[in-house]
């Protein structure tokens, strides 16, 4: 009967012992379930807070609106594959009437397509600082300049809708819109040209200082989205940041083109060029719509601000619309 109390300590400590020990695995597991949800939020780039975002102040942003012109919807040109590349064309059969000669139906044809258009918004041209991983393995401080942006697909496409009567009026459609980017800077008086880099270093710093809340995309990210239709009540824009380096120092006016905010082009066959036997479109040359910013900062190489740089240019629009 003496050894029942020295059982009973005996039983309660090891109670405690398998409470502390259940509590401590239990804690380890949360642990470990909790690291494992910050590692997939990270890799899902979810882990940046969705919001607030930082209040803008009125006129800090620019905003172009969708352009989408009714003559876009079609091109009219000779088909030269098939009246530079086949022999015979000007045999009539006796039946077929003039309409229906393969050279007449190749000769100022029709070509149709649908036509959308983004809107686009951006904060002037700005500088930082970054410290910039080399092949070396070493750091370099670059001076990066870059461009904040977003797009937003506001519907109403154009899409050509064949009539009875054989005539075609506009349908406007919505749909998703896939935007394929490419910022070039471009400084005619030094005639240099710089397409915009993706450069991961930059992406943070930027992001810190523009809004931390805020994720931005690069190019290729950007690319991997489908911009959905927003409405007046849901803006569902996609955000993104074009960055450029090692830009020249002396540029007082500058340029950026923006391709990708629209699918028109425009094309035209070099008169003569194709030659019976040459490949298909030997000598076609195609451009595609995109918006021209222009730019200017009243300073030297030796003072590269931010705070200099103006969107538009003495004497010029700010913006146009052209084919490159």
């Amino acid at each position: 009967m003496s050894a029942l109390p020295s059982q009973r300590a005996t039983l309660i400590g090891f109670r405690r012992f398998a409470t502390f020990l259940f509590a401590a695995l239990l804690t380890t597991v949360l642990l470990a379930s909790a690291a494992l949800a910050q590692n997939a939020a990270r890799l899902a780039n979810t882990s940046k807070p969705a919001g607030p975002y930082r209040a803008m102040v009125p006129g800090v942003e620019v905003t172009i609106a969708p352009d989408r012109q009714e003559e876009e919807t079609f091109t009219t040109r000779d088909i030269v594959e098939i009246l530079a590349g086949i022999p015979g064309l000007d045999w009539k059969p006796k039946l077929a009437p003039d309409t229906k000669l393969l050279r007449e139906m190749a000769t100022q044809t029709v070509f149709r397509r649908d036509i959308w258009c983004l809107e686009f918004t951006f904060k002037p041209v700005r500088m930082i600082w970054v410290d910039v991983p080399q092949k070396s393995g070493k750091m370099q401080r670059k001076l990066i300049w870059y461009m904040v942006y977003h797009v937003k697909n506001t519907g109403q496409h154009l899409s050509p809708a064949k009539q009875k009567d054989g005539t075609y009026t506009m349908a406007p459609v919505d749909h998703e819109i896939r935007f394929f980017p490419q910022f070039v800077l471009d400084s005619p008086e030094y005639n240099k040209e710089y397409l915009d880099r993706v450069i991961p270093a930059a992406i943070p710093a930027i992001e810190r200082k523009e809004d931390p809340n805020r994720k931005l995309l690069n190019s290729v990210e950007v690319s991997s989205k489908l911009i959905p239709l927003s409405t007046d009540l849901i803006d569902r824009s996609v955000w993104g940041v074009a960055t450029w380096e090692d830009v020249d120092p002396r540029i007082d006016t500058f340029a950026v083109y923006v391709q990708g905010l629209s699918n028109a082009y425009q094309w035209f066959d070099t008169p003569g060029e194709f030659k019976r036997g040459d490949p298909p479109g030997k000598g076609r040359q195609l451009t595609q719509k995109t918006l021209m910013l222009n730019f200017w900062r009243p300073g030297d190489e030796f003072v590269e601000d931010q705070r200099i740089i103006r969107y538009g240019k003495p004497g010029k629009v700010d913006y146009t619309w052209a084919y490159r």
